[in-house]
């Protein structure tokens, strides 16, 4: 007599334990009876009937997808590899399960198919150069095809694109002749801004001759420092013309005081 009653106890026990769900706040139970869908449940307890109800749990945090890397032939006929990485949420339970079998494998192979749709369209230089906005046209496509699943796709990013090897020294070889054109063209701008100002000077020196005397006067100033080396410079006539004046004068008038 005590043994059925025991087991009747502990088989109440199972049920009620299997029964109550507990579901964290960032958890949702899609609650099925007897076939029909009755909604979502959830954070916290609640009760499911024995047998007669069947429940699908459903994360409502932000997944962060992996897409493998895809082989793209771009419009500009380059062969390369392209990864990316989509985040979304669910935000309709409900549909997440009922609409889609694995909203998680079909967000994936649809975030593929996309990847490779888009890029496909692109040149490489597009692709390289203007990321931000193909980022933004793969979120907006995403998310339009999943809002029917009850999913809000926020955001993809191309991580990583893999060039081949030829392309990738062509784009090398690309970037040092680009290098060396801004060189030439920086040194031909400096060139001509030191021509401009040698020409200025020159046309004022000539305007004032005395700035010639003040420059070479600086400039031995500027060689007198040095003390290592002999340096023999000419002296300017103008210098010495007016002790050559003097000297003139008094041999003119030393014959007519003889006289």
């Amino acid at each position: 007599m005590q043994l059925p009653l025991l087991t009747i106890l502990i088989l109440l026990f199972f049920l009620l334990y299997s029964s109550v769900k507990v579901l964290k706040e960032y958890e949702r139970g899609v609650v099925f009876r007897l076939g029909r869908l009755i909604g979502a449940k959830g954070p916290g307890i609640f009760l499911l009937i024995p047998v007669i109800d069947r429940m699908t749990k459903v994360s409502l945090r932000t997944v962060v997808l992996d897409v493998p890397p895809q082989d793209i032939i771009t419009k500009d006929n380059v062969s390369i590899k392209v990864n990316a990485v989509v985040y979304f949420r669910v935000m309709d339970p409900n549909r997440a399960v009922v609409e889609v079998e694995d909203y998680l494998y079909a967000t994936s192979q649809l975030a593929q198919t996309t990847l490779r749709s888009i890029l496909g369209q692109a040149e490489l230089d597009e692709l390289l150069s203007a990321r931000e906005k193909i980022n933004t046209e793969l979120q907006q496509i995403l998310d339009e095809a999943t809002d029917a699943w009850g999913i809000k796709v926020t955001q993809v990013e191309i991580k990583h694109v893999d060039l081949p090897q030829e392309m990738q020294r062509a784009m090398a070889k690309q970037a040092e002749a680009e290098r060396e054109r801004r060189a030439k063209v920086i040194n031909a701008e400096g060139e001509f801004q030191a021509s401009t100002r040698l020409f200025e000077a020159a046309e004022i020196l000539n305007k004032q001759p005395v700035t010639i005397q003040l420059r070479f006067l600086q400039t031995l100033r500027e060689i007198a420092t040095e003390n290592n080396s002999t340096i023999i410079f000419p002296v300017p006539i103008d210098l010495v013309k007016p002790f050559i004046k003097i000297l003139e004068s008094k041999s003119e008038e030393t014959p007519k005081s003889t006289t």
